[in-house]
């Protein structure tokens, strides 16, 4: 690779205030390497888009504990097909019972990590589904 690093951006989406899992997953991920911007705690999905948007990210990844999944992701989806955002990777992780992982991916979820996922596993899965950002 060129000077670029692999950027993605972390984000605890709605009023979820557990965000241990989703701070070990960006160390995770920087410690690999890649560019990291983690949004902070209570975001809504349109300021989780913009972060995308203004950090130019290759990938953005939620995590989600408080049931929510379904309306964030979907939301998010809506948000980034609405400003013809199609080549950022989406994924996810947290509490996401396995029965709702097919509607998830039907809504381009490419993703999903629950517990137990290692983050050897979720750094891996992301340089293999990033790969090198556009133009390197």
């Amino acid at each position: 690779m060129v000077d670029e690093r692999i950027r993605v951006v972390i984000a605890k989406p709605g009023l979820d205030g557990h965000d241990r899992g989703a701070k070990v997953v960006a160390r995770a991920l920087r410690d690999a390497g890649m560019e990291v911007v983690y949004t902070g705690l209570h975001q809504a999905p349109e300021q989780i888009v913009d972060t995308v948007v203004q950090e130019d990210a290759d990938a953005v990844g939620l995590s989600v504990l408080s049931g929510a999944h379904m309306t964030l992701f979907a939301r998010l989806a809506e948000l980034m097909r609405e400003r013809g955002i199609d080549d950022v990777v989406v994924f996810g992780g947290g509490i996401i019972p396995e029965e709702d992982v097919p509607e998830l991916e039907r809504l381009g979820v490419a993703g999903v990590f629950t517990p137990g996922a290692t983050t050897t596993d979720i750094v891996e899965w992301v340089r293999t589904h990033v790969g090198a950002p556009a133009g390197t």
